[in-house]
């Protein structure tokens, strides 16, 4: 008797298998599921979680206001399909809206059969959770700090069909190469990217959003940008086969009303210009807690090009349950494969934040 679901392989004819339920957290070293909203409390500034806004802007909450009226009505995410495939000049059939980024991840695991999953690490671990999850074997591509943890496409496995790595990548802040992200293009494979924190990034200059290449999907989400993480709204662009496939597995209506309103209004020509602008503003931002950060003589890993950062201090997990004591929290680093204890992730605010943040890490590191 199957005690999973029924899984399809990509353009792997019909073949069928049933995956075994498992527990995400296989690995037995690192808690997969362990999220930056797990490391936030009442009274404590987050520096942890990666949503840029502390609440949407106005005209986002007046829509989605408006939106409450047409809850009686089952969603369509039509418009949003629409307004998605005209911001990346695609066609509506190259898109699929999901429930935030992270749905598409148990999409991809429970439409398709790897035979070999490569997952490029340090990265956001929802994708091998998910993976693991559905049944699937993981094999981890291990980027080093000693070089900053830049994409070297020949360490992923040739016999890998199917990829998933960030761009930038969560938690290292790393913006990949496009040309070496296309490196990782073969026949039968899919190379999945996460362009999550993509529009954070000035004028977004190695995207693959609207790139037509057999195998390629690109995810994108706005829950960060627009201050929405507990709206979920993100999409996939890409290939047209493998999109169809997740397209077959998606839950019926699982983006709802609010969140097909809120993709259509924030992939207008008037918010993807606004977008632009918070970028900016999140690139100086950037720089003064960078700065702030080497004056203290903190070790900051590679080049960051997102709104987080990410730092190596000697007995880090010390320091972030004093700063917790302090009333700040940051990201542990040790729930991402290839990391450890003396890895912190913290996001970008904005000066006043960041100044006080910056005085009080100073005094525990002086103490």
């Amino acid at each position: 008797m199957c005690t999973g679901p029924v899984i399809r392989s990509w353009r792997g004819g019909s073949r069928l298998r049933c995956a075994p339920v498992v527990e995400p957290f296989v690995d037995g070293t690192v808690d997969l599921c362990h999220h930056g909203d797990r490391e936030v409390g009442a009274g404590l500034v987050d520096l942890a979680v990666n949503v840029r806004l502390p609440a949407p802007p106005e005209w986002l909450r007046r829509v989605l206001m408006a939106s409450v009226a047409d809850l009686a009505a089952y969603p369509d995410v039509r418009a949003a399909t629409e307004a998605v495939a005209s911001r990346h000049r695609l066609a509506a059939g190259e898109v699929l809206v999901t429930a935030g980024a992270a749905e598409a991840f148990t999409l991809l695991a429970n439409a398709f059969t790897p035979r070999r999953a490569a997952v490029v690490h340090p990265q956001f671990t929802e994708p091998e959770a998910a993976l693991r999850a559905a049944g699937h074997p993981v094999h981890r591509v291990l980027l080093s700090a000693a070089d900053g943890f830049v994409l070297k496409p020949d360490a992923v496995p040739e016999d890998a069909d199917l990829v998933v790595l960030g761009n930038p990548t969560n938690p290292t802040s790393v913006l990949h190469p496009a040309a070496a992200i296309l490196d990782l293009v073969r026949p039968g494979r899919l190379l999945v990217v996460d362009e999550a924190f993509m529009d954070a990034v000035p004028g977004e200059p190695e995207t693959l959003a609207g790139q037509r290449v057999p195998g390629l999907l690109v995810i994108r989400s706005l829950t960060k940008t627009w201050g929405i993480a507990g709206l979920r709204a993100g999409y996939l662009l890409g290939d047209r086969e493998p999109l169809d496939r997740l397209r077959a597995v998606q839950p019926p209506w699982s983006v709802s009303t609010p969140a097909a309103v809120a993709v259509a209004a924030c992939s207008a020509p008037a918010a993807v210009a606004e977008a632009a602008g918070l970028a900016e503003s999140a690139e100086h931002d950037r720089r003064y807690l960078l700065d702030g950060l080497r004056r203290l003589g903190v070790e900051v890993s590679g080049r960051p090009r997102g709104p987080f950062v990410l730092v190596r201090l000697p007995g880090a997990d010390r320091v972030r349950e004093r700063l917790r004591a302090a009333g700040y929290a940051v990201r542990r680093g040790d729930t991402f494969p290839g990391l450890g204890t003396d890895w912190l992730r913290m996001a970008v605010r904005d000066r006043e934040i960041t100044g006080d943040f910056l005085e009080q890490l100073g005094r525990l590191l002086a103490s």
